[in-house]
């Protein structure tokens, strides 16, 4: 398996190519920014996209999408709930001061139970209403492996103060839908460094049981 991780755009989202060494095909997750050097990974690696999956529709996730799925062709996947943050994108660039990106609806939804990604690396969304109403998580059960977009990170959580973001809910999705899973699933946050579920069901200051 071909996996890289790196931080993308001002707000360093962390963005992955994952890719198949046999058949030579991939998917990335959360290409929000700097397409140019994601599109020449994927060159480099000698891989043709198959999926641009999404985990949420905040611009440092999904700005770059449309322009990745024009240079490759592969379809965008992003849940039909975060269409209104779409819709919104000048408003998010506002927010942050950059330009605003070109973005189109999702050519499907990343709805709960849908399994995605690669024939050998099959991936089960998860739906995670909280940070945002359509924000997903991406679990690759037989790697051990989350991709957890903006819900949970090493030692906090998704920030629910803005559009479509409840606290409460966060909380639900994170103790009802990933602290389930085994300990030693790696998680891939949005930002910042991995982390383990069994590192955060015990230490995350967020989950503590009260």
């Amino acid at each position: 398996m071909v996996l890289e991780t790196f931080a993308v755009g001002p707000l360093q989202c962390n963005c992955t190519i994952l890719g198949d060494e046999v058949t030579h095909e991939a998917i990335v997750i959360d290409p929000g920014d700097e397409i140019t050097r994601i599109y020449r990974r994927l060159i480099e690696l000698g891989l043709t996209l198959k999926q641009i999956l999404i985990t949420h529709g905040h611009i440092d996730h999904v700005g770059g999408a449309l322009k990745l799925k024009r240079l490759t062709g592969a379809p965008i996947l992003l849940n039909q709930d975060d269409l209104e943050l779409l819709a919104m994108m000048e408003q998010q660039a506002a927010w942050i001061g950059v330009p605003t990106p070109a973005v189109a609806p999702p050519d499907a939804s990343l709805a709960e139970g849908l399994i995605v990604g690669l024939e050998h690396y099959p991936a089960e969304v998860i739906h995670t209403p909280g940070h945002t109403q359509g924000s997903i998580c991406l679990h690759f059960a037989p790697q051990n492996m989350l991709f957890a977009g903006d819900t949970l990170f090493a030692g906090s959580i998704g920030r629910t103060d803005l559009p479509g973001g409840n606290y409460g809910q966060i909380l639900r999705s994170i103790h009802t839908k990933l602290l389930v899973l085994p300990e030693e699933t790696r998680v891939i946050a949005g930002h910042g460094p991995e982390t383990t579920i069994g590192e955060e069901r015990e230490s995350n200051p967020f989950l503590a049981t009260r």
